[in-house]
């Protein structure tokens, strides 16, 4: 696919259209006060990898409602003094996988915690995070359920488990929890946006081509799942197009990233079916924080940087870690 959002010098200065809705911030520190209540149990169980220059802790804390969520917590071998940690988030329809597939971090002399995401995990990666709230109906996928109310939303429930996760991963005593990022591409991407809004103390973001940002132009652009989800549940669902937009206004990283308080390292690519420049452009133009920056990657698709992104991560975070 060639080039088919704004030219390059458009997207820096494009803005999203999406309108805040009211009570955002009441929105969300009602929804995290109310997860708060039950205890973070962040339980960290050693497991018998074979891998010999790391330690590999296999995690569960509770997320949104109390409901068990879990991760994977690497450390390099014979760490015996708190580190800077990574907490990672995964792409759509993927889950934490198994251990030897999450070294880079480890690798890299980092803690590195990366969340199951819940209900997922059978696309690819595989998981072990049941989502045991059900839904009105909805549309195959996850963009849907509960589209109809920001309370019952599926994505409240997995903004506020990436926020836990945080929480559980600066709960181990061989975590700096002043020392803390946040990385992920596509979901993981829209995560680390959301996080890095609702967490005030990160050191640093890195979203990679982030999904769930500036919903009224990615459901009008892209035709690719998944935010064509949505266009075909109004397509059935005729007449609710407006509170269907109401709902993900609450979350619409171009909201989060107004409340960005890290320093913050994108990246975008300009053939992306899949999240489109544009939309990534408005999150990174809302970004709060003055020091941020975008890789741009002109002629990949939802691919992005892949390793090359990787590199530029690994060249950009010590500065903040």
């Amino acid at each position: 696919m060639a080039l088919f959002d704004l030219p390059l010098d458009e997207l820096r200065g494009y803005r999203s259209a999406s309108a805040e809705p009211e009570g955002f911030d009441t929105f969300w520190a009602k929804t995290l006060q109310e997860a708060r209540e039950h205890e973070l149990g962040a339980r960290f169980e050693p497991v018998e990898t074979q891998l010999k220059v790391v330690e590999v802790f296999d995690v569960t804390f509770a997320g949104f409602g109390g409901h068990p969520v879990k991760g994977w917590l690497t450390l390099p071998a014979g760490t015996d003094a708190p580190i800077p940690t990574v907490v990672e988030f995964v792409g759509y329809g993927g889950g934490r996988g198994l251990p030897h597939t999450h070294l880079l971090w480890a690798a890299a002399g980092y803690a590195h915690f990366v969340m199951d995401t819940r209900g997922q995990a059978s696309a690819w990666g595989g998981g072990d995070t049941p989502d045991p709230v059900g839904s009105a109906p909805a549309y195959p996928g996850f963009m849907t359920r509960g589209i109809e109310d920001p309370e019952s939303y599926y994505y409240r429930r997995v903004y506020t488990d990436a926020v836990r996760a945080v929480e559980a991963a600066r709960a181990h005593p061989l975590t700096d929890a002043r020392r803390t990022a946040a990385v992920g591409a596509s979901q993981g991407g829209g995560l680390t946006i959301a996080v890095g809004g609702l967490v005030p103390d990160l050191s640093a973001v890195a979203p990679d081509v982030p999904f769930l940002c500036d919903f009224p132009r990615a459901t009008t652009l892209t035709d690719r799942d998944p935010y064509r989800e949505i266009g075909h549940y109004l397509k059935t669902h005729r007449g609710r197009t407006e509170r269907v937009m109401r709902t993900l206004s609450y979350f619409d990283g171009v909201h989060f990233a107004a409340r960005g308080r890290a320093p913050a390292l994108f990246s975008a690519a300009l053939e992306d079916q899949t999240c489109p420049p544009s939309t990534v452009f408005a999150a990174f133009n809302a970004w709060a924080h003055e020091d941020k920056t975008i890789e741009v990657y002109d002629f990949n698709d939802h691919e992005g940087g892949g390793p090359y992104q990787e590199a530029a991560k690994l060249r950009w975070l010590p500065s903040y870690l």
